[in-house]
């Protein structure tokens, strides 16, 4: 008979069924069929996909049908209505063009016995069926009524194989199986599988359901608080903060390393309950997170002359800090993209390191920001806290730049010099990043977390003293050396500055109070003592305080302050002017020291005593010191000959030396010469010229080694009222820092060994010990 093979479908024996048939073959098969007797053989092929199938394409059992109703349908496809009769089995292809023809063997199962086993089987199949009925609930009732009826086992299983939604191959299966019992066991089987499967997708779909519930529930319920909330006025706090972080972080313009932190940051905090302790820690995250300055930059003004003027009218002198920030601003002007420089002034207190700063920053149109360092002991002050820490947060140099506000401020590190270490870190250590312009572009805070560009930041520390910074910190700044004033420089700085300031800050006019400058001078020679202007600009502070209580007084009242003044004002002197001494001395020489104050003058004296030729030495003197001291009298000693000294004086008296101001510690090499001086001058009995000061490290063999902080030295004799300064060669090339006012006053003797400093030093009225 001709056969219609199937694609995807099964046809069961006792089914009734569609099928929907479109292939040139296929077609002619029907055909071939509706004019014999409209029997069809129906089997099923293998792979829906193939067009044209043969042979080995089909599975060999199928069914007999009966074409009950042919529809044709618009495209040449037709609809046919089919019924299955009975199982067949291919015996052979006899042709298969222009349909397909088999030759089959049909079984009939009309004969089946029926015993206990099959009753058995059909009764557990039906509760089955029934059961699955129920579960699924894609198949009518009525159907299950109708399927009850049947008493036929194969008639039975085939009905309920046709209902069940199988894969081909398991109802192919069913198909295949011949044996009554076998294809009733295998349909409980699958019956039961099915059921499971079934069990678990109620489960699923109840788990399902009520987390959709749930969700609605909770959707509906908080939109019915928002529209309560609406009509009442109110809004929900944390939606309400949550939205806002959310448009803070659109609207902060961060990098996208930033950004991405910053989100996920907020994700956590939407998650967590508003009262959590974590959930603080996260906000005060985020608050820090979008108050730095990512992306917000100030406008350098790059106007030289301008920036120049500036400079000028805000501090007097410093020509040196000046010269470099006007360089800074014309390599700014010719090259866009630069790393900010990092200046490090050095120099004693009150000469106006931390003005400059601001000035810098003014003259640059950038914003300010000083931080102290002073104290300073734990790294976590400069790189902050972890977040696991209670009350943690970003160290000064973040706080520093949210406060200046722009990435690009002009940041000031005060007295670098000041800091220390302890068991909690070293804080020099966390600054070698910060001050390392090739470093501090991805500068890592331990509470950020993330990096921060500083390589915009203009760096400017101070320092007294570059002795007390830590080398690899000292390396990465550029030293600008601020010496102390000349008494001209503080004259001018006094008239131009400080008076006006003091007038303004005592709430004085012009018409109440005058200086004039013998007053100014007085004050400076005789009440202040400093490299800096800062103890003048409170002397002053002090003459317009008494000046101000008259001035409440008498609103007209005047006062000239002028030098006679001034002791009334003050009381008496603080300092003597000049202190050089006042008549040449034995033993007594005067040399020159530098303090983080200025540079001072030191007399040294020296007395004899017969005994041992021991060496004493008194003054709170330093080792490298009290070294000096040994080297210089052992060079006096071997030069006794030379010098003039006896034998006796040489080596039978013990030598007592002294540095007065015993209370302050003194040290360094650079009075050798001075006590050198002293010592010749005491053991030859020749007396010291009073007007010579004198600077210089001394070796056993009596060279002249240079030594440091010349310009203070010089400015502190000029002070003293002495006019002659014996130095080594080697620091000729220091006095271009000698301002040329007082290199005018001065004479400057060079020297490469001690016997030029002893024919400058010792006059010739000799006067022996003993």
């Amino acid at each position: 008979m001709p056969m219609l093979p199937l694609r995807g479908v099964l046809v069961f024996p006792y089914t009734v069924i569609h099928l929907d048939v479109g292939r040139k073959k296929s077609i002619n098969a029907i055909e071939e069929a509706m004019l014999i007797d409209k029997e069809i053989f129906l089997a099923t092929q293998k792979d829906a996909q193939t067009d044209d199938p043969g042979e080995d394409d089909i599975y060999h059992i199928g069914t007999v049908a009966e074409i009950r109703q042919i529809l044709k349908m618009p495209g040449g496809t037709m609809r046919i209505l089919v019924e299955g009769i009975c199982r067949a089995k291919i015996r052979q292809f006899t042709s298969m063009d222009p349909y397909i023809k088999v030759e089959i063997e049909q079984f009939n199962e009309s004969d089946i016995e029926k015993d206990n086993r099959v009753e058995a089987l059909m009764r557990t199949l039906i509760s089955q069926f029934e059961q699955y009925v129920r579960m699924s609930k894609k198949i009518s009732p009525e159907t299950v009524i109708s399927v009850v009826a049947i008493e036929e086992p194969g008639r039975l299983a085939d009905v309920i194989a046709s209902h069940l939604t199988l894969k081909i191959n398991e109802k192919q299966r069913i198909l295949e199986a011949l044996d009554i019992n076998e294809r009733l066991e295998y349909l409980c089987e699958i019956l039961a599988k099915e059921m499971e499967v079934l069990e678990l997708e109620r489960k699923i779909n109840i788990r399902v359901r009520k987390q959709m519930e749930k969700s609605q529930k909770e959707y509906y319920l908080r939109e019915q608080m928002k529209a309560i909330q609406k009509e009442l006025g109110e809004r929900d706090e944390k939606i309400t903060e949550i939205e806002e972080l959310k448009e803070k972080i659109e609207k902060a313009n961060l990098p996208k390393h930033a950004e991405e932190k910053a989100y996920k940051e907020l994700e956590r905090l939407e998650k967590m309950p508003p009262m959590v302790a974590e959930a603080v820690v996260v906000r005060n995250y985020l608050d820090w997170l979008l108050s730095l300055p990512w992306s917000v930059e100030t406008r350098d003004r790059l106007d030289i002359k301008m920036a120049e003027e500036i400079l000028e009218r805000e501090h007097y002198g410093l020509k040196k800090p000046k010269e470099r920030i006007i360089e800074y601003l014309a390599i700014r002007k010719l090259a866009k993209k630069m790393k900010g420089p990092i200046l490090c002034l050095v120099g004693p207190p009150g000469v106006g390191k931390t003005s400059l700063g601001k000035s810098v920053a003014h003259a640059l149109n950038r914003n300010f920001v000083r931080i102290s360092l002073g104290g300073i002991r734990d790294e976590a002050e400069i790189r902050g806290h972890r977040r696991t820490y209670v009350g943690s947060m970003p160290g000064r140099i973040l706080q520093g730049m949210k406060q200046a506000g722009s990435k690009n401020p002009v940041f000031l590190l005060d007295e670098i010099d000041k800091m220390t270490m302890d068991f909690r870190g070293d804080p020099a250590s966390a600054l070698l990043e910060v001050l390392d312009p090739e470093q501090n572009n991805t500068f890592s805070d331990h509470y950020l977390e993330i990096p921060f560009d500083l390589s915009k930041v203009m760096f400017i520390t101070t320092a007294n003293s570059i002795h007390n910074i830590p080398r690899p910190l000292l390396d990465r700044m550029e030293i600008i050396e601020l010496g102390g004033y000349t008494e001209e420089d503080k004259v001018h700085i006094a008239m131009d500055y400080l008076i006006p300031k003091q007038i303004k800050e005592h709430g004085l006019k012009d018409i109440n109070i005058s200086f004039t400058e013998g007053a100014v001078r007085k004050i400076i020679r005789e009440y202040t003592r400093e490299a800096g202007v800062r103890n003048l600009e409170r002397q002053i502070a002090a003459v317009c305080r008494k000046v101000a209580r008259q001035v409440v007084e008498d609103k007209n009242y005047y006062a000239n302050i002028t030098s006679n003044r001034i002791i009334k004002m003050l009381g008496p002197e603080k300092y003597r002017y000049g202190t050089a001494e006042k008549e040449n001395q034995i033993g007594v020489a005067t040399g020159l020291a530098w303090t983080e104050m200025g540079g001072d003058i030191l007399a040294v004296e020296v007395a004899l005593l017969k005994g041992k030729g021991n060496l004493t030495l008194t003054g709170k003197l330093g080792d490298v010191m009290k070294e000096s001291a040994q080297a210089a009298l052992t060079y006096v000693r071997s030069r006794a000959e030379q010098l003039g000294i006896s034998d006796e004086v040489r080596d039978t008296y013990d030598v007592h030396l002294h540095v007065p101001e015993g209370a302050i510690p003194k040290d360094g090499p650079s009075a050798g010469i001075t006590i050198a001086t002293a010592l010749a001058s005491a053991m030859s009995g020749k007396p010291v010229r009073n007007d010579v000061a004198m600077t210089g490290e001394i070796t056993l063999r009596g060279r002249v080694l240079p030594i440091g902080g010349v310009k203070e030295k010089v400015l502190a004799a000029h002070r003293a009222g002495i006019n002659t300064v014996i130095l080594p060669v080697e620091n000729k090339k220091d006095l271009d820092e000698v301002p040329a006012n007082v290199k005018k006053r001065m004479r400057f003797v060079l020297v490469e060994h001690m016997d030029e400093v002893l024919n400058e030093t010792l006059s010739q009225d000799e006067k022996r010990p003993g």
